[in-house]
């Protein structure tokens, strides 16, 4: 037994560390931000107390695909990632960043409208600094958007960028990941970025392997021709020699169906020569910006927010058209600027991603929609829940890893992801009984149902299904992963 007087001390718990280990019964002795102390501490005291008696204490979840860059400084509460145990994310993800966005016009062009307005940042340096002085409730790493570099240093987004350009876009990564960046991000899906050439991302890339920086990319095509879109992607990882993150990794259209087997096998092979990994979201429907070329692929499309039309925000798009007179694609032009859910991938290869040994789960939420997926306030509980409780997919341990220990150790994420002594107390504290995501696409903004408390930095940001006042997260800088 340790004798010790501790800030905050959590007993008798079933601890998942993160690491895949199995769980095992232990105190946990906080002192300040950090873990101090794992064991037997029934002589010790504290400050606070915490009984954690038939509750599993786990590393507090790692949303490695987020696009909260302006949500950290507009909505710094983060409840709707506190509430399901998330305590550190990852923003700038699909080529979208907020930072360093130097961008003249009046309104953005999509997908960086998804980021919500009002924020502008030349400089990455300048976005970490407003962070730091305006601490939300979550800790959170950042990329650099290519398509953000893209916006600001080009007068024609609808051809390849130019030398010049190509320079312009250089010298504000190399900012990017002198601020403390962890990598750059495309996504060669969104019709600013499609006309960039594997050469101009690759001029690019070149700049993270000297960096131990990441690749992450929205893959160019995620259906018909998404095996030469992982090529790319490979092809870039390889050249740059950064390791390389599919975001999340899915397959799209009613022909491609069970082809997750193909690209699982695929990424199995190439892994033998380079590093790759993926995120997932345990869903059968994305959601991004509405685009006419996306309906065909889609079973069912909800709108999820429209400058023109707001009452809009939380409806079918075929019942919308129906009561214009007009057709879906019709209904499609009178609504933009919008956004929508697509209803595109099939359980089969969901399932298969998701228990594939190099996923992480990730939650892709937008918390700007009107009417948002409800993978924003759902992601995680619905992982532990119903995918590993319900249906014994994952282990528990296993699904606590893809949400922490492993999301740090790709990410060089140094101090998060695992409880151990030493680490930074990101501590989530769950009922694996009751946890279960209570978010729906009728209902998208319920909290989820089995979280007893959320810590980041040794302070409780969740407690009693409410956010505290708490705001201790903190900008991650990148450091060097080995």
């Amino acid at each position: 037994m340790v004798d010790g007087r501790y800030d905050l001390l959590i007993k008798h718990g079933n601890i998942i560390d993160g690491s895949g280990a199995p769980q095992r019964k232990a105190d946990v002795g906080i002192r300040g931000d950090r873990i101090d102390k794992i064991g037997d501490l029934s002589t010790a005291h504290a400050d606070v107390f915490f009984d954690a008696s038939n509750r599993i204490v786990a590393p507090g979840f790692i949303d490695v695909h987020t696009h909260d860059d302006h949500a950290l400084l507009s909505k710094p509460h983060m409840s709707y990632k506190t509430s399901q145990g998330v305590t550190t994310v990852v923003a700038g993800n699909c080529g979208i960043s907020l930072a360093p966005l130097r961008f003249m016009g009046d309104s953005l062009p999509p997908p960086l409208d998804l980021l919500g307005s009002g924020y502008k940042f030349p400089r990455m340096s300048d976005f970490f600094e407003t962070v730091d002085a305006n601490p939300p409730a979550t800790n959170a790493a950042f990329l650099c958007g290519h398509t953000t570099l893209r916006v600001g240093a080009m007068n024609d987004l609808r051809c390849a960028a130019t030398d010049d350009e190509v320079s312009h876009m250089r010298d504000n990564l190399a900012e990017a990941l002198d601020a403390g960046a962890i990598g750059l991000s495309t996504g060669l899906a969104y019709e600013p970025a499609q006309p960039a050439p594997t050469s101009e991302v690759l001029k690019l890339a070149e700049m993270l392997g000297p960096a131990d920086a990441l690749y992450t990319t929205h893959l160019r095509n995620e259906g018909d021709d998404i095996i030469r879109s992982l090529e790319e992607a490979f092809q870039v990882g390889r050249e740059s020699d950064a390791a390389v993150v599919l975001s999340h990794h899915k397959i799209t259209g009613k022909k491609n169906i069970g082809r997750s087997k193909e690209t699982l096998e695929l990424i199995d092979r190439v892994r033998k020569e380079q590093s790759v990994d993926l995120d997932v979201y345990p869903y059968v429907a994305g959601s991004t910006v509405l685009a006419k070329w996306r309906l065909a692929e889609a079973r069912r499309v909800i709108i999820t927010w429209s400058v023109p039309e707001p009452s809009a925000g939380g409806r079918d798009l075929s019942d919308i058209a129906e009561d214009w007179g007009c057709s879906e694609e019709e209904a499609c032009d009178r609504l933009q600027p919008a956004g929508a859910i697509y209803f595109m991938m099939d359980e089969v290869d969901v399932q298969r991603i998701l228990k594939y040994s190099h996923s992480m789960v990730a939650s892709d939420g937008l918390p700007h929609d009107q009417h948002p997926h409800p993978r924003l306030w759902g992601t995680f509980p619905r992982v532990l829940g119903h995918y590993s409780r319900d249906l014994g997919l994952l282990s528990l341990e296993d699904a606590v890893h893809r949400m922490s220990g492993k999301p740090a150790s790709v990410f060089g994420l140094t101090g998060h992801g695992e409880i151990r002594e030493g680490y930074f107390a990101n501590l989530v504290i769950f009922d694996p009984k009751t946890v279960i995501d209570m978010a729906d696409f009728e209902n998208p903004t319920q909290a989820a149902a089995g979280i007893d408390s959320v810590f980041v930095n040794g302070r409780a940001v969740w407690r009693d299904g409410a956010a505290t006042d708490a705001r201790p997260g903190r900008a991650i800088r990148r450091q060097n992963k080995s």
